[in-house]
């Protein structure tokens, strides 16, 4: 099992960025998904999570500003990003629980991608 995240980049105050994250291997379901992130110098936070049922829940500081959805079909997770700030530059991480064919579960992380915010 991995997770291949895609997106970032650098973009100016107040635009917008789209993150995808999709799992992929030899899985039975994917339970909640989600998003953190990592400034330098700063510990990994978390940015927002979602439940395979749709429920999300969102760090205070992106709240109004950044959307979680995915689609199951496609294992997938996604992190829409608008008015971003300098504050939001950060390397940001997927994360997923996995769960196999025979019960057993684990969570897994995708390899990070830096978002930087600077005009």
């Amino acid at each position: 099992v991995q997770l291949q995240a895609s997106g970032g980049g650098l973009v100016q105050p107040g635009g917008s960025l789209s993150l995808s994250c999709a799992a992929s291997g030899s899985i039975f379901r994917v339970n909640d998904m989600g998003w953190y992130r990592q400034a330098p110098g700063k510990q990994r936070e978390l940015v927002a999570r979602i439940s395979s049922g749709g429920s999300t829940d969102y760090a205070d500081s992106v709240k109004g500003r950044f959307t979680i959805s995915r689609e199951n079909a496609k294992n997938t997770v996604y992190l829409q990003m608008n008015t971003l700030k300098p504050d939001d530059t950060a390397v940001y991480y997927c994360d997923a629980e996995i769960v196999y064919h025979s019960g057993l579960y684990a969570r897994f992380w995708g390899q990070g991608t830096q978002v930087t915010v600077s005009s």
